[in-house]
């Protein structure tokens, strides 16, 4: 069985970077098969991990394993930079942790989306995961072909949103802000304005804490943020902070009159 899955850009482009992407509680590498294809497309070198449980894989193994996926991702010429970690759910808490760590391969910029908060916005909502499938996928999404896609995956593990995210990991995940490795990487935070499990104050802190980061919220996304029914702006977005940094974090856009 492979350890990765991968998307390639259309044959004869030039690759235009190297991203891999980390998932978070209870999903599957399939759960980001759109969102790699619409990425490759773009040219970008997709790889996805199969996603940690940090319960059990210690933070610089999980930074072992991702410097292993990026560098099997080319045989010759090295890995084609520049590399982003794209990091899910508690896969965000990883990658935020592991960026206020010297260990590993150092990205040269992260996305942090839907990461978790130390204390869920709604309680009510958040612990409502506990009840039904159905109650799981409210928090997770409203995009039926995502809704779907989790549903048909046997792989996929139920109930897993109630899965505390070790608090060690989201010490080091906000804490990382305040250390120099971390603010060197710039950074894209990626939250849905409807998602419970994210402590929205404190990601606007985090923002603000690092010297090279952009928060981003989705309007009426919930916590899989990627692949909620938002995800072709969600996309863009992501493309766009690519794009930028592959031009030293200057806009290649601005909008000087605009009528909306």
């Amino acid at each position: 069985m492979t350890q990765y899955s991968d998307y390639f850009g259309p044959e004869g482009l030039l690759v235009r970077g190297t991203v891999i992407v980390v998932p978070g509680r209870g999903e599957t590498r399939a759960t980001y098969a759109r969102f790699g294809k619409r990425l490759a497309a773009d040219a970008y070198r997709v790889r996805v991990i199969d996603a940690p449980d940090l319960h059990t894989e210690a933070l610089p193994a999980l930074a072992a394993r991702i410097t292993t996926a990026a560098e099997d991702t080319t045989a010759e010429d090295g890995v084609a930079g520049p590399l982003v970690l794209v990091g899910a759910d508690s896969g965000a808490a990883a990658v935020a942790a592991l960026l206020g760590q010297e260990t590993g391969t150092r990205p040269d910029a992260a996305i942090l989306a839907g990461l978790p908060g130390r204390t869920p916005a709604v309680t009510a909502t958040a612990t409502a995961t506990a009840g039904t499938w159905d109650e799981e996928l409210d928090v997770r999404t409203s995009c039926p072909a995502h809704r779907g896609l989790l549903t048909q995956d046997t792989e996929v593990r139920r109930g897993s949103l109630d899965d505390a995210v070790p608090e060690a990991v989201l010490t080091a995940a906000y804490d990382s802000a305040a250390s120099d490795s971390a603010a060197a990487v710039p950074v894209l935070l990626l939250v849905g304005d409807s998602d419970p499990l994210a402590d929205h104050e404190a990601l606007a802190h985090t923002a603000k804490s690092l010297a090279r980061a952009r928060l981003s919220v989705v309007h009426g996304a919930h916590h899989d943020v990627l692949n909620d029914l938002q995800h072709r702006s969600v996309a863009a977005e992501v493309v766009t902070f690519l794009e930028t940094l592959r031009n030293e974090l200057r806009p290649l856009i601005t909008v000087r009159s605009s009528a909306w």
